[in-house]
This record gives structure tokens, sequence and C-alpha cells, in this order.
């Protein structure tokens, strides 16, 4: 596991402020993955903004959005990162009691995509009807957004059998082989098979029903939320600060070589999404009535439960 300490105070185990004005707890595990759409957190590192809050923040790398689930749970996390698909989904099933306390991503145009190889006859999203389309995780944002792309065109994908799972890094090779049709892929990975192996753009799934679409955000644990309101509004306080700065491309630019695999050359290309700077319950209502309609969650979630809303 990859860590990355912001020290906010001096040496030694750093003590909370429980009855001042200052966070309630100032060491805080916060978990990320290596992807662009955590830029801010890492601007917010390297820009000394929790350190401005008063938080002593740990970065901790995770392998995906679902890890954080049981970390968030068991307390080895105190915030983490992941997809809202994932969020809603665990709230719902009540495996958590989660509260949403910063935005994170959302779609733009070539963020998420349907790619097929070069030569492939696949020249529309009704043309992958009874194909196979190769994704990241099955029953999550991928599938749900294939979903909503298939609905546009008058067709439907089987849950079980229209999808496969592979890694994103491996996408490349899926269409090569041809052991899948298609490929959901997000940046960079987009980019990348269509530089290497001429991979063609078959749909981007940032459009109609689901352009600038809530991607993912940084929640909480209800019992967290309610214990240590001051420390979530100096990490609400300090990624708004950040996201602001991550408004202009260049910042976004200049720190993605620092933490992903993703070159300065290959950065200044990449299509990149939205970092909204605060929470919006309609916005997110987007994820739960799409996710309902696509049939990952049985009953209709009201987001504004879920919600922290920043001071």
């Amino acid at each position: 596991m990859a860590l990355v300490t912001v020290t906010g105070c001096a040496a030694g185990e750093p003590a909370g402020d429980a009855g001042g004005s200052g966070p309630e707890k100032v060491r805080i595990n916060v978990g990320t993955i290596p992807v662009l759409d955590t830029a801010p957190l890492q601007i917010a590192v390297e820009k000394g903004l929790f350190k401005k809050q008063g938080l002593d923040v740990t970065l901790s790398t995770l392998a995906g959005g679902a890890e954080a689930i049981p970390k968030l749970k068991g307390g080895s996390l105190d915030v983490s990162f992941g997809n809202y698909v994932s969020f809603f989904g665990a709230h719902a099933k009540g495996v958590i009691d989660l509260k949403i306390v910063s935005d994170g991503f959302q779609s733009a145009p070539r963020t998420h995509t349907i790619m097929v190889a070069k030569d492939s006859p696949i020249q529309g999203v009704a043309d992958l009807k009874g194909r196979t389309i190769a994704v990241n995780t099955k029953r999550n944002i991928a599938t749900m957004l294939a979903q909503v792309a298939a609905k546009t065109h008058g067709i439907e994908f089987d849950e079980d059998k229209s999808f496969v799972e592979f890694p994103f890094p491996e996408m490349e090779g899926v269409l090569k082989a041809g052991t899948a049709d298609a490929v959901v892929v997000v940046e960079p990975f987009g980019t990348f098979i269509g530089r290497s192996i001429g991979a063609r753009l078959l749909w981007d799934l940032s459009q109609g029903p689901t352009a600038d679409f809530p991607i993912a955000g940084y929640a909480v644990t209800s019992e967290f939320a309610k214990a240590n309101p001051r420390t979530v509004a100096a990490f609400q306080q300090a990624m708004a600060e950040a996201k602001a700065l991550a408004a202009d491309r260049a910042n976004v630019v200049a720190v993605l070589p620092k933490y992903t695999k993703i070159t300065a050359d290959a950065a200044a290309d990449l299509a990149i999404g939205g970092f909204p700077t605060t929470l919006d319950a309609t916005r997110l209502q987007r994820v739960t009535d799409t996710m309902r309609e696509s049939g990952l969650l049985d009953e209709t979630l009201d987001v504004r439960d879920l919600i922290v809303a920043g001071t």
C-alpha cells in the first residue's frame, strides 16, 4: 500500500480539538486511487491545503473503489474516494451507512467511452446486440453507462451474458486478441489504446442522458461524520480549494505524472472531466435514478439523506 503523509502539526501524535474550533481528529487516513479523477486530492497534498486546515493526512492507495467499503467500515480509512455506484449500492444494501462529504469527478466528452478494434465490423451501438463487452467491473458504473447507451439505441444488454471483466490495463490485449467485441474504458486508457493499436471510438458515454454525469466522490461513515463535524468541514474546505485550482487544466496536467504512470506528454492530450466544488443533491440524484432504471437498485434512494453539506 502506498502512503503519502501531509503533516499539519508538530512532531508526535497530533491531538484533536474535541472542545475547540479546530478538527476533532487531526490525523486522518484517506483512501485514493491513482487515476485522473483524484487530481484535486493530489493538488491539495502538493499545495499544503490540508495543512492549512489543520489536518495531518495520510493517503492510502487502493487497488479499486470496492476496497474502500470494508476499510471505511472497519475504521482503517476515515475518508475515501470511490465511484458513486459502489457507494450508493453498498449503502442501499445496508452494507455500510455512508455520508458523501465531497464531490469528486464528473464525466466529459471522451472520459468514458466504448471502443472497438480498428478493423472491427461493428459500426454502432446497435451492432453490439448479442456481442461481448469488456468492463472493469460488472454491475457497476461501466455496465450502467453501457446500458443507458444501449437503451438509447433500442437494445438491451444482459448483465450476466453481455459483459466480461478485465482490468483497464488489459483492455488493449482484449481487443487485439478478440477476447471481447468491444471495451468500456476511461481515460487515460481510451487515449492509450487509440494511439497504440488504432482502437476506434464507437460511442462516447458522456452524452445525452449521461452527459456531465457524476462519477465519483469522497465518503465517510455516518458515525465518523457525526463524531467529527469540524474534521469533515476542514477536509471539505481543503478539497474545495483544490478543485478550484483543478479548474485550470494546466494544474491537472502538471500533477498527473507525479502520482500515476501517465507521462507529461500523454497527460497533455487526455480528455479531462470536471471537478465540482460543491455537493448538489439534484446532480447526484441522477446517479441513483439511473441505477434504479438499470436494475442496480431495487428501490429509489434519496441522495439528500447521504450528503454532508459543505460549510
